[in-house]
């Protein structure tokens, strides 16, 4: 008999995509870690609680290798070989390969072109009336940075979106196979391009890396984690953030006095409202006790950072959104060995992003009632497809 979906612990008339919160204090209530569904996937222990989550992210005993996995063992691989699903020390090779080019010096000296983007998009919009602030705003800005870092032409920045979107929240698990096939044979086709004319990319830097150093299934994973959770995240925590504010406007009304307070903004938004909402699955490689609860050889375990992030063991008032909160220490980057490589990229880009929409339209509002937004959720993210806003 499987464990039930988040979705059927939900009370009554409840939906778990518009607000999981209530569903994993309750959890949490009863314990740091629980069995539960994951739709198409299996049965997986969830953890809910801070403390536990920080204890998971950090035992070797779990594995990010699906092949530890007791109910799938035929590699697993999205597409090709990456460092997300990869434990040390091919992880640590891998992701050497690729650190210096998103350190928070290198994020730093892009931020004059994050910033020329970002005017170049607000400056598309009309000074009045009503848009949609994810397609016309949220979205382009991510997808263009990590493109044009990676070398994407910008004539296939859109499909490309499509299937990474389809591929981390798929529609239906035909619909996502489909996407990934799509994807890995245009990341193969411009990888071979990369190679036959060579420019200043990340990508073209990676594909004249000597195969024995990075294979090809390497350099394949590598292109797709980069480019799909490049931007990915970016475009949810951009969206989320602003939704926090304008439902807050107490909270706005301060921003908007004092500009200084995106990055605070920007960090209470990646704990209230965590754009990742649970990490990759990981697998218990031998028998382990986590938070006093049995995990047996070949169980998968899925940290909820969503859920640990609003732990009232460590945040009091946790469902306040709150800019003046310090210290935030949130999990939205994950924790360990795995915490987001590029996570100095998505604040920079999301501060901003957030600074300049403000300063261009100081006066924005949201275009809808917060209860017709509709949330989509999987669960590795979450996000809104749309945000509907006032200018002016």
């Amino acid at each position: 008999m499987r464990a039930p979906t988040l979705d059927e612990l939900a009370p009554d008339g409840h939906d778990f995509a518009t607000d999981p919160h209530p569903v994993y204090a309750a959890l949490r209530a009863k314990g740091p870690v629980h069995r539960v569904h994951i739709p198409h996937t299996g049965d997986c222990w969830l953890v809910v609680s801070r403390d536990a989550a920080r204890a998971a992210l950090t035992d070797a005993r779990l594995s990010n290798d699906i092949r530890h996995s007791a109910w799938n063992t035929d590699g697993g691989n999205a597409i090709g070989v990456n460092m997300l699903q990869s434990d040390p020390p091919h992880h640590t090779r891998l992701r050497r390969s690729v650190a210096a080019h998103f350190t928070p010096a290198r994020t730093a000296a892009l931020r004059p072109r994050i910033e020329e983007m970002a005017s170049g998009l607000l400056a598309d919009l009309p000074a009045r009336g009503t848009v949609d602030l994810v397609s016309r705003y949220a979205l382009p800005l991510p997808v263009a940075v990590i493109c044009e870092i990676l070398g994407v032409p910008a004539t296939d920045r859109t499909v490309f979106h499509d299937w990474s979107t389809e591929l981390v929240m798929p529609t239906s698990p035909e619909a996502g196979a489909s996407a990934a096939a799509s994807l890995a044979d245009y990341l193969t086709d411009l990888i071979a391009r990369k190679r036959t004319t060579p420019d200043a990319t990340l990508l073209s830097e990676l594909a004249a890396t000597d195969p024995e150093a990075l294979s090809s299934e390497e350099l394949l994973g590598m292109a797709f984690l980069i480019l799909v959770a490049g931007h990915e995240t970016t475009v949810n925590l951009i969206s989320a953030t602003v939704h926090s504010l304008l439902t807050h406007p107490g909270q706005l009304a301060s921003l908007r006095a004092d500009l200084t307070l995106a990055d605070a903004a920007v960090e209470e938004s990646l704990r209230y409202n965590s754009p990742v909402h649970g990490t990759a699955l990981r697998f218990a490689a031998e028998p382990l006790v986590l938070a006093e609860t049995p995990i047996s050889p070949g169980d998968a375990v899925q940290v909820s950072l969503a859920a640990a992030s609003r732990d009232p063991a460590h945040f009091p008032s946790p469902d306040q959104f709150d800019l003046t909160r310090r210290p935030t220490s949130h999990l939205a980057f994950g924790h360990g060995l795995h915490h987001c490589l590029g996570a100095p990229l998505a604040r920079t880009e999301t501060t901003v992003a957030l600074r300049l929409l403000l300063h261009h339209h100081p006066h924005l509002t949201l275009a809808t009632t917060p209860d017709s937004l509709t949330w989509r959720t999987s669960p590795l993210l979450r996000g809104l497809p749309e945000l509907p806003v006032r200018l002016g």
